[in-house]
């Protein structure tokens, strides 16, 4: 274990599978109160809510799912099953205790998700897909398990949304694999957080598999 608490900025600075499964396995334990309450952390309050509103049902995969924090609330908004993937076993670990989720699948999307394909009628990713985390190359990974009509709701960091490929790869996807596709501008924050990246955004892109 690293001397050096983990923490966002570490986060941002991950560059490969193994560098993400080395800070996750350190952050685990100390993620939801170490990180999410003390940051008043919103994008996963804001993906479930985004995926809820534009009628997504179960069975969900959620993607990323870290310690279970969109699980959560997606449990408490009535959705589920809900079956839970990250490439962090700690986390996953963290994400069984709270007892919302069906199944805990370790995968490094890069490789692909190992369930059958059409397994879900929806998917949900919050805070996967940002800095030192995964592109836009893991999306057909994502549609793969996905049933027809199954809705997305995955969150993308405002300032990679462009620079990282994700707008002309949903462009591309438009052409016959989704449908539908939405892109809603939130907060990752809220109003208690303080330093550099407190008024970072996402877009939470909302579509459905064609």
């Amino acid at each position: 274990m690293s001397a050096k608490k983990p923490d966002l900025h570490a986060a941002y600075a991950l560059e490969s599978p193994d560098d993400n499964k080395r800070l996750y396995a350190e952050w685990a334990g100390d993620y939801d109160e170490g990180f999410a309450a003390l940051e008043d952390y919103q994008l996963h309050i804001h993906t479930a809510r985004a995926f809820v509103a534009a009628g997504g049902q179960g069975p969900v995969l959620d993607v990323g799912a870290g310690t279970g924090l969109c699980g959560a609330v997606l449990s408490g908004l009535g959705v589920g099953p809900i079956d839970a993937t990250d490439i962090s076993s700690e986390m996953l670990h963290e994400a069984m205790r709270k007892d919302i989720y069906r199944d805990a699948i370790e995968a490094d999307l890069n490789e692909g998700i190992p369930v059958p394909r059409e397994s879900y009628s929806g998917v949900v990713s919050s805070g996967t897909f940002t800095h030192g985390h995964l592109g836009p190359e893991v999306l057909p990974a994502l549609l793969r398990v996905a049933r027809h009509g199954a809705q997305f709701a995955l969150s993308i960091n405002s300032q990679h949304y462009e620079a990282k490929g994700f707008a002309s790869a949903l462009r591309e996807l438009e052409k016959g694999k989704i449908e539908n596709l939405q892109l809603k501008e939130v907060r990752i924050y809220g109003d208690l957080a303080a330093g550099p990246n407190k008024d970072d955004t996402a877009y939470i892109a909302l579509f459905e598999k064609a």
